[in-house]
């Protein structure tokens, strides 16, 4: 019985990521929350760990949805020419890692220090509220204005670069990844379908290299029981990742990010009621 519910909390935990990694309201706000509730009886350092390397399943989710956008070469016959690079592919995988190297040195250098100062639940919520308020007043100023940059193939190399300056905020607890390149992305006039689109393509390499990360802190010595754990919560963000990509890939066509906003700013408020409030009154 003890396992199962430990199974229904991993499923549960895995649907919460594959919904929040991608939606711009922070994973780490809703995880903190969950976490509270439904506590794994696993070590910190392994939940540390799970919650990092289940964003494996959700990357998955974008690798098989925008296969044809993210593979760079086209096979062929040989009479034909054997492999073909497809040049705006590959021209945007190399603003994709351009706009990996802030965050990269970022969490190289700040990684450790972040975790253990600001990993608090009132950080994370203060972070939930403001960027939700930068939402509302981005998404009110473009409110008529779809966006001068409306694919991901007329991002230049410069915007990239700055996408990637917004991603550094990122690092702080509360702030979403999703949320903060967004954020940027939208200041710099690119379209809210766009700045998704890259946002998704981003995440490959970022979520893929911090979760390596993470499993190289921790090292590979698990035991059935917490693979069996990993596998299970990767599964579960990578089903629900999916169908959570292809509903914002439709909203974001004919809605602004503003109900993510108001959403962050409710969401931190309870975070604040909950762990400072509540306390006081029970």
């Amino acid at each position: 019985m003890a396992n199962f519910i430990e199974t229904l909390k991993v499923l549960f935990l895995g649907i919460v990521e594959g919904i929040t990694e991608w939606l711009p309201i922070s994973s780490t706000g809703h995880m903190l929350l969950v976490d509270e509730f439904l506590q794994m009886k696993e070590s910190a350092e392994f939940k540390e760990l799970f919650f990092i390397v289940i964003q494996l399943g959700a990357i998955l989710a974008v690798i098989l949805l925008f296969w044809e956008r993210l593979f760079p070469f086209e096979l062929r016959k040989k009479a034909e020419g054997g492999i073909k690079i497809k040049k705006n592919i590959m021209n945007m995988w190399g603003k994709v890692v351009l706009a990996c190297i802030p965050g990269a040195a970022a969490v190289f250098l700040f990684d450790d220090y972040i975790e253990a100062h600001f990993e608090t639940p009132t950080v994370i919520a203060l972070a939930l509220i403001l960027y939700g308020i930068a939402f509302l007043i981005i998404e009110k100023k473009n409110a008529d204005s779809p966006g001068k940059i409306t694919s991901v193939d007329e991002i230049s190399y410069k915007n990239a670069f700055l996408i990637g300056l917004f991603q550094v905020l990122s690092i702080i607890p509360g702030t979403s990844r999703s949320g903060s390149t967004i954020i940027g992305a939208r200041l710099l006039g690119i379209s809210r379908v766009a700045a998704a689109e890259f946002t998704f393509f981003l995440a490959v390499p970022v979520m893929a290299g911090y979760s390596l990360l993470k499993l190289l802190k921790f090292g590979f010595d698990f035991t059935g029981a917490q693979l069996l754990l990993l596998g299970i919560g990767c599964l579960s963000a990578f089903i629900t990742s999916y169908f959570c990509i292809k509903f914002l890939m439709d909203y974001v066509k004919k809605h602004s990010f503003a109900a993510f906003g108001w959403y962050r700013i409710a969401l931190g408020a309870v975070v604040l009621a909950y762990f400072h409030l509540f306390p006081l009154i029970f």
